[in-house]
């Protein structure tokens, strides 16, 4: 079975990202080199994380990358932010662009 980790950056980080062939921003502002590790959701946890980066007028087109964890050859560790806290899935590495099985937009209204 494949797991899918959903991570929201701006289209216009991905569209780098597939240019170079690789992808390394953590989260919105943030880098893997800063951060240590990317930031990724399971499916029913993206919403919440979306609405509090981008609330629910986003003006930096915003997108999904639906990422297959088999593709990666960095670790994915699910870790909480705090003790005893939902568990989110990190990624310990840069992500290859051909491990982006899908790109959608957010919301998927658009």
């Amino acid at each position: 079975m494949t797991t899918e980790l959903w991570h929201i950056t701006e289209r216009a980080r991905w569209e780098a990202a597939r240019r170079t062939g690789v992808y390394e921003q953590s989260t919105r502002g943030r880098t893997l080199a800063e951060e240590g590790y990317i930031h990724c959701s399971l499916p029913h946890q993206l919403a919440p994380v979306a609405q509090a980066l981008y609330g629910t007028r986003p003006e930096e087109d915003p997108v999904v990358l639906v990422i297959d964890a088999g593709r990666l050859s960095a670790p994915v560790r699910f870790e909480a932010a705090e003790p005893g806290g939902e568990e989110f899935p990190h990624v310990y590495g840069p992500i290859p662009a051909d491990a982006v099985v899908r790109v959608d937009p957010w919301p998927a209204s658009r």
